[in-house]
């Protein structure tokens, strides 16, 4: 692949990616967007469980099985390392708009607030959350997270080095505050739904289950003390409380980072 249709590969997946993320937001906040939790035909109840179900575990299983360092290592005998991030996001997104497709609705209300004023407020802290999401994006190197510092070193002939490891802002009181900020952002809604609880649930065991298991090992194995010594002092999900450090990692050698 050139140095040129790389770039350009890279970029049209950043592209798609922030389009889809975009209207993830929508999607979840049912909000300007012509298909979202809540709307559209469903098929019965059972069929539409496992439909949902389906579409939330094709997208954990692609999320965290190409984010792993041996599926890594494998995976760039196939396509050019400089890609590997780019095509990681492109994967994502289309698994996302599978789901935003063939989401099945379940309206039947769980809550709904009246109050405006605490509906502004609820409507106001999901937007938060994805700012956070957002924002943390940033304090790690959004470009580099999302392919294309990657694919910009290869266009220019410089090889790939990764980043040093950093805590400032979000991160020195929490170890994973953009998986905080989705956790707020599903979960601060004024109309729940059945629909929307399904996902907001589902989606919060896989982030604790991914981050605590699969995530905090990675980074163990790849960077030893150093995380570890930031593990005992710096909480995993939930700002101020007791940090509580994964197990050891099992492989010996050191892994590069998701």
């Amino acid at each position: 692949m050139s140095r040129l249709l790389t770039l350009v590969y890279g970029a049209v997946c950043y592209a798609l990616f922030f389009v889809t993320f975009l209207y993830a937001i929508g999607f979840v906040a049912g909000l300007g967007v012509p298909k979202h939790l809540d709307n559209g035909r469903a098929a019965g109840l059972t069929t539409s469980l496992l439909i949902n179900v389906g579409l939330l575990a094709l997208f954990a299983v692609q999320h965290s099985l190409m984010a792993r360092p041996a599926f890594k290592r494998w995976w760039t005998r196939l396509v050019p390392a400089a890609v590997e991030r780019s095509t990681y996001v492109l994967f994502s997104s289309l698994a996302l708009i599978a789901l935003f497709i063939w989401w099945q609705p379940l309206p039947t209300l769980v809550w709904q607030v009246e109050a405006e004023s605490l509906y502004i407020l609820l409507f106001a802290v999901s937007a938060a959350g994805w700012l956070i999401v957002l924002t943390g994006s940033f304090l790690i190197s959004h470009f580099d997270l999302f392919g294309l510092r990657q694919v910009w070193l290869h266009a220019r002939g410089q090889p790939y080095d990764h980043l040093p490891f950093v805590t400032r802002g979000y991160y020195r009181i929490l170890r994973h505050p953009l998986m905080l900020g989705f956790l707020i952002a599903f979960w601060a809604t004024p109309t729940m739904s059945q629909g929307h609880l399904l996902f907001a649930a589902i989606t919060t065991g896989y982030i604790v289950v991914a981050v605590r298991y699969l995530e905090e090992r990675d980074l163990l194995a790849s960077l030893g003390s150093q995380y570890r010594d930031y593990q005992r002092t710096v909480p995993m999900l939930v700002p101020f409380a007791k940090s509580t450090p994964a197990a050891r990692p099992s492989a010996a050698t050191p892994a590069k980072l998701p």
